[in-house]
């Protein structure tokens, strides 16, 4: 079970879900239909073996996410993007923030990291940038000081800002656990944009139903680069995560491929 600390609430809207849901009612009913966006280069790379941002896409790409993130109740990352890239996760499109707005929604999904041990930075953007709601889930076993001073942020901002920091597993973020929280807290669609080690966790439990993959022009190369997947990955071809193709077209000087992925839990 998850236990819930958090610094005020607001209610937001609900999104009908997509048509394209691949999983039984019964699974979209306990946990957020998960879409996975992500820009790698022609070698699966993300970025960088110093994990050091580098653009990948162009215009294009950067407003097809917007639109996407845009659509989606809430954004999600893992602590190695925030430590990487001090991303702000916010909508960019000021057409697109005032369509939320007029539909009674907030300007901007709802921001959530996944950071087993509380290593946000009190001054990541994501936790001071646009206005709206911010989760943090933790592990039991980070330090409650540290997540104390997490929640302390929302607190002391002249912005409206709300931080909630939900613990959810003994070492680690139970991902599986998260997602039902997630579900109770009006999240019914969910977009992932990295890292590697999340996509993977969320692969691992049957948690992902589509993945869009821009690949750009662009070979990084490095075997500690991050990709669409890390960790240790899987061994036995009964154990490979399976995709139905969608859609292939190609944007700028890459293609857009998107996938429904097989066996969601």
């Amino acid at each position: 079970m998850c236990e819930i600390v958090t610094a005020m609430l607001f209610p937001h809207a609900d999104l009908s879900m997509p048509d394209s849901a691949s999983c039984s009612p019964h699974t979209l009913s306990t946990r957020p239909y998960i879409i996975v966006n992500v820009a790698m280069s022609a070698d699966g790379k993300l970025s960088t073996k110093e994990r050091r941002q580098v653009i990948i896409s162009g215009k294009e790409d950067f407003s097809r996410v917007d639109e996407l993130k845009a659509g989606c109740d809430a954004i999600m990352v893992g602590i190695g993007t925030v430590l990487a890239d001090d991303p702000s996760l916010t909508v960019k499109s000021e057409t697109r923030v005032k369509e939320r707005r007029s539909n009674f929604r907030p300007p901007h999904p709802i921001r959530i990291v996944v950071d087993s041990m509380a290593r946000t930075p009190l001054g990541a953007k994501i936790l001071h940038k646009g206005e709206g709601k911010r989760i943090i889930a933790v592990s039991r076993a980070a330090d409650p000081v540290r997540v104390d001073q997490l929640r302390q942020v929302a607190m002391h901002s002249s912005d409206d800002i709300e931080i909630e920091c939900i613990f959810c597993g003994e070492d680690q973020v139970d991902l599986v656990e998260l997602c039902k929280e997630l579900k109770m807290r009006d999240i019914h669609t969910l977009m992932v944009e990295g890292g590697g080690t999340l996509i993977m966790g969320l692969f691992q439990v049957g948690l992902i139903d589509e993945l869009h993959t821009f690949i750009g022009n662009m070979i990084i190369g490095g075997k500690n680069a991050p990709t669409l997947a890390d960790g240790d990955g899987f061994v036995f071809e009964n154990e490979f995560i399976r995709l139905t193709l969608h859609t292939v077209s190609q944007m700028e000087d890459g293609v857009l491929v998107s996938w429904y992925v097989h066996g969601c839990s």
